[in-house]
C-alpha cells in the first residue's frame, strides 16, 4: 500500500547540457522511480548547461534515496544536491514568541515592563483570579509529554518528541488562537510528571498530556484532574475518541444503521482504544468485542490492567470467545488503534452488509484501505492520503477554545459527546457520502462549532 507522501518531499538540482534535453530526462527518471513531481523550475539556462529543481514526494527516506539515484545514473544528469523539505520546513523551530504591545518609547516600556508592571503583579496577588485577565494564563496551554509513546515511534525521549509538540502548539494557534507552548519532561516516573505540571501549572490555562505511555497515562491525568483548577485533555485519548465518535455517527447514517444495534469490533485497547470505547458506550453503542496483542479482552485472562477491567465489565455482553477473525463474521463496525496487518481481506469480507472500516493504525493501517473498499461501504483510516482522515486536529483545537473562553475547570464525558456531534454536524446531508464523513481539517466552523457545544454542555 505503499503511497508517496509529502511528509518525504525532496528538492533535486539538477544539470545537464542543453542538448540532452535535461528536463524531459530528470522528469522521465523520476516518474519512472516512482515518484510525484509536484514542482520543476529551470532555474539557470545557457548554452552549456540547464539546471533545473525539480521538486517531488517519496514514498519514504530510502525510496528518496533511490530517486536521486536514478537520476545521478543518467550520463546526461549531474546531481549538485537534494534537500529535504520536512526537514528545511522544521530548521529552527517552527514557533515563536511575538509581543502583542508596543515597545517602541520609554512610555511604553514604563508600562509594559517596570515600573508600571509593578501595578499589574500587586493587583494579583490581591486577587490570584486576576491572573487570568491581566496575563497569557487565560489563552495558553502547555502541551506536555514525557516522550515515551510518540506518534509510531514508541518511546524516543523529550528531545525527540519536541518537533511533535511544536507541531501541536502550532495548529492550536493556526486553528484556534490559542498560544500554546511544548512542556517536554525528562522523567518517565508518574509522580515526577505529576509535580511538575502542578508547580508549572500557574502560568497556564490549560494542560494539554500528549504521548505519555500507557497506562501511566491515566493515573497522570487522574492525578492532574484532582490537583488542579484548570482543564486536563489528555489528547491520545479523548479528542481520537471525539472524531471517532463524529466520523462513526455519520458513517452509520450512510448504511442506515444505529450505534445501539451495531456489532462492533475493536484492535487496540490501550488509551486510545479504551477512551474510544468508553465514549460510545457513553453514547448507546451496546455490543463492543474488544482485542489487544494478546487476543480477546475478557475475564479469563490474568492481569489487573484498568483498562483491560474496563473492557471486560463494560463490553462483550454475549460473551463471545473467539480470535477476531471470528468475531469479523457479520460485524458492522470495526474501529482499529492497533497495528499493521491485523485483519485478513477474508475478515473484511465476512463483515455485515454495509459495513464500516476505520482502521486508523498509522502509517499502515490494520487493513489495506483499497482491499477494505471492496468489501465495506465506508472506509476510514489515519492517514492525509485517504479520504476520511480521523484527525485529532477536528477536535483538540475547538474544545480548549471552548474551555478557556468559559474558564471551564473540569472536562466530562457529556462534553466530549457534544464536541462529537458538534464535529459531525458540520457535514451536511448534502455532503455526507462514502469519502466524506468528517469536515477538513481546514473548514473554519469546526473551532467555532465545537468551542461552542464545549461551552453549552457545562
Amino acid at each position: 500500500m505503499a503511497s508517496t507522501s509529502p511528509g518525504y518531499a525532496i528538492t533535486i538540482r539538477v544539470d545537464g547540457p542543453p542538448s540532452a534535453q535535461p528536463v524531459a530526462e530528470v522528469t522521465n527518471a523520476i516518474t519512472a522511480a516512482g515518484a510525484s513531481i509536484t514542482a520543476l523550475d529551470v532555474v539557470e539556462s545557457s548554452l552549456e548547461h540547464v539546471v533545473i529543481d525539480v521538486t517531488c514526494d517519496a514514498i519514504d527516506a530510502e525510496h528518496a534515496e533511490a530517486i536521486t539515484e536514478a537520476i545521478a545514473q543518467n550520463p546526461n544528469l549531474n546531481v549538485r544536491k537534494v534537500s529535504d523539505r520536512t526537514f528545511l520546513l522544521h530548521l529552527g523551530g517552527k514557533i515563536e514568541i511575538h509581543s502583542k504591545v508596543p515597545l517602541k518609547t520609554r512610555d511604553d516600556l514604563s508600562r509594559a515592563y517596570t515600573p508600571g508592571v509593578a501595578r499589574i503583579s500587586m493587583a494579583i496577588a490581591a486577587d490570584p483570579s486576576d491572573a487570568r485577565r491581566l496575563t497569557i494564563k487565560r489563552n495558553t496551554v502547555a502541551v506536555v509529554t514525557d516522550g515515551s509513546a510518540v506518534l509510531g515511534l514508541g518511546n524516543i525521549g523529550p528531545a525527540a518528541a519536541l518537533p511533535v509538540m511544536e507541531g501541536k502548539a502550532a495548529l492550536f494557534k493556526r486553528f484556534a488562537d490559542v498560544d500554546a507552548w511544548p512542556v517536554c519532561l525528562d522523567t518517565q516516573d508518574v509522580d515526577e510528571i505529576v509535580r511538575t505540571v502542578q508547580i508549572i501549572a500557574p502560568v497556564y490555562g490549560g494542560i494539554n498530556l500528549e504521548d505519555i505511555s500507557a497506562p501511566r497515562c491515566f493515573e497522570v491525568e487522574r492525578r492532574l484532574r484532582e490537583l488542579l483548577d484548570i482543564p486536563v485533555f489528555h489528547d491520545d485519548q479523548h479528542g481520537t475518541a471525539i472524531v471517532v465518535l463524529a466520523a462513526l455517527k455519520n458513517a452509520l447514517k450512510l448504511v442506515d444503521k444505529t450505534l445501539e444495534d451495531a456489532k462492533i469490533v475493536m484492535s487496540g485497547a490501550g488509551a486510545a482504544g479504551t477512551a474510544i470505547a468508553r465514549l460510545l458506550v457513553a453514547s448507546g453503542a451496546g455490543h463492543i468485542i474488544g482485542f489487544d496483542k494478546d487476543g480477546l479482552v475478557n475475564a479469563h485472562k490474568e492481569g489487573d490492567d484498568p483498562m483491560r477491567t474496563w473492557f471486560v465489565d463494560n463490553c462483550n455482553p454475549a460473551d463471545f470467545d473467539g480470535d477476531i477473525s471470528a468475531a469479523m463474521q457479520g460485524a458492522d463496525v470495526f474501529i482499529g488503534v492497533s497495528a499493521p496487518n491485523v485483519l485478513k481481506e477474508s475478515d473484511v469480507a465476512s463483515m455485515a452488509a454495509g459495513s464500516i472500516i476505520f482502521a486508523l493504525a498509522n502509517p499502515d493501517p490494520e487493513i489495506d484501505p483499497v482491499i477494505a473498499r471492496k468489501y465495506a461501504a465506508v472506509v476510514a483510516t489515519g492517514r492525509s492520503d485517504h479520504p476520511n482522515q480521523i484527525n485529532n486536529v477536528l477536535a483538540f483545537p475547538g474544545i480548549f477554545r471552548g474551555l478557556l473562553d468559559g474558564n471551564i475547570t473540569k472536562i466530562d464525558d457529556k462534553m466530549l459527546v457534544a464536541a462529537a456531534n458538534a464535529i459531525a454536524n458540520c457535514v451536511s446531508s448534502e455532503q455526507l457520502n462514502a469519502n466524506f464523513i468528517v469536515p477538513s481539517v481546514f473548514d473554519a466552523r469546526v473551532v467555532a462549532s465545537v468551542a461552542l457545544a464545549v461551552k453549552r454542555s457545562v
